[in-house]
């Protein structure tokens, strides 16, 4: 398979496949798409699975998309100005935020991951389940805003809004801690929580919370 990214405010990855080659996406994610292209809509992993992306946010069903014959081009794009990011997940497992997916090669396989403090789950914010993407193969993650990418060291330690967090590796510990302080809490305008990165391993940021960006424009509108 290759690979290139059209366009730099709302991007697009579009892919060229050789006969056979299949990718798969959520319901939705394809935006354009040449001849020569079959399309097959199941509840990949199987419904238990695919129920379990009810709580990450994401579709119960995935589009597969599987060439017909060499040289057939897709798209797949974001849905908020920001970028898209590759990940090779035979170089490791990946642990995303939902709605962090964007689409993947068929050897990628996804479910339903849970972090290991409860608490994450009851304050995070952005819910007590994520998402685990492993096997093999290219995956695309989509970043709101700028992509910030880090390696932390083994013991190091970063506090990120929760919204902020896209994916990390599955050796970095993922906590939520409450922010200290009851005026900081009061109006400090960040929450009661904050997530907590330790290391090692690498992590990847987006410096937009699409979010509270949403909140604000919501906030703006006039009410009868």
């Amino acid at each position: 398979m290759q690979y290139r990214f059209i366009g730099s405010t709302v991007p697009a990855v579009e892919m060229i496949l050789t006969y056979g080659e299949s990718v798969f996406t959520q319901s939705g994610g394809m935006i354009w798409q040449s001849e020569g292209i079959s399309m097959k809509t199941n509840a990949r992993g199987g419904i238990g699975r695919s129920l379990g992306r009810i709580f990450t946010g994401e579709s119960i069903f995935m589009a597969n998309y599987t060439a017909e014959r060499d040289n057939a081009s897709i798209a797949f794009g974001s849905t908020v100005p920001g970028s898209i990011v590759p990940v090779d997940i035979s170089q490791g497992e990946l642990i995303c935020q939902k709605g962090a997916f964007l689409c993947a090669q068929q050897s990628v396989d996804i479910k339903i991951a849970f972090s290991k403090k409860f608490s994450a789950g009851l304050f995070g914010g952005e819910g007590f389940i994520l998402q685990r993407l492993f096997g093999s193969g290219m995956a695309f993650l989509e970043v709101d805003g700028d992509l910030v990418e880090r390696v932390l060291a083994p013991g190091e330690i970063i506090k990120v809004d929760t919204g902020n967090v896209v994916a990390f590796d599955t050796s970095v510990t993922y906590e939520i801690e409450t922010v200290k302080g009851l005026g900081n809490i009061l109006f400090g305008g960040e929450g009661l929580f904050i997530t907590k990165l330790t290391g090692p391993g690498k992590i990847i940021l987006q410096t937009q919370n699409f979010n509270d960006f949403a909140s604000k424009i919501i906030a703006r509108i006039p009410s009868k």
